[in-house]
């Protein structure tokens, strides 16, 4: 079992950047694949990126070129730099960590609130 724990949620204005934090405890996190997930209201969830052990990345179309992915295996953590953050960005945000490596989803945080004003 693997526990995560986001931080680092908050508000922004329009331009602005916010760094996502992902702790994870448990047995195991370093053999999964590690995925940022948001999800706005009303809308569904979606893959915003993913991280491999490796450190192999691959990014939402609409993130690419200004949310960067990474993780830190000695300290069972990742993480995901939000910058040029738009309104758009609005929404929950969930790490979740597996062995699907394309989608990683058999481990959940609780989400924190990323919320970016005009």
């Amino acid at each position: 079992q693997v526990q995560l724990v986001e931080s680092g949620g908050g508000l922004v204005q329009a331009g602005g950047s916010l760094r996502l934090s992902c702790a994870a405890s448990g047995i195991g996190f370093n053999r999964f694949a590690l995925g940022w997930y948001r999800q706005a209201p009303g809308n569904q969830r979606e893959l915003v990126a993913t991280i491999l052990l490796g450190g192999l990345t691959t990014y939402a179309n609409s993130v690419k070129g200004r949310f960067t992915v990474s993780r830190d295996n000695a300290k069972n953590m990742g993480y995901l730099q939000m910058n040029s953050l738009k309104p758009e960005d609005t929404g929950v945000y969930y790490c979740a960590a597996g062995l699907r490596l394309a989608r990683p989803d058999e481990f959940w945080g609780q989400g924190t609130q990323v919320t970016v004003s005009l």
